[in-house]
């Protein structure tokens, strides 16, 4: 039985240019919505996650394993290092900064 992951239920997806979380986006950001069906024991786990990590979110969440999974795929995209950086650095600004450096 798969879990829906749903913009009415827990998740709607934002994946923005260096990985701005959803309370800084800019109205005129760049945007790409996901909506995925994943195994019902993976949709409870992410929920027991979140409840037990008031510092993460459905979106840190989704975005820190997409960005971890392509870096360690073999990713060498800068935008995607960035994004995996800020997720697991979230005070460090830099990671976040899209600069041409």
């Amino acid at each position: 039985m798969a879990g829906h992951l749903e913009v009415e239920n827990i998740v709607a997806m934002a994946v923005e240019p260096g990985c701005a979380p959803a309370t800084e986006r800019a109205a005129d950001s760049a945007v790409v919505s996901l909506r995925a069906d994943v195994p019902a024991a993976l949709l409870a786990s992410m929920q027991s996650f979140i409840e037990l990590h008031p510092n993460w979110d459905q979106y840190r969440l989704v975005q820190a394993a997409l960005a971890g999974f392509l870096v360690q795929n073999g990713s060498r995209n800068r935008d995607v290092t960035r994004c995996y950086l800020a997720n697991l650095f979230p005070a460090q600004r830099r990671f976040t900064a899209m600069d041409s450096n």
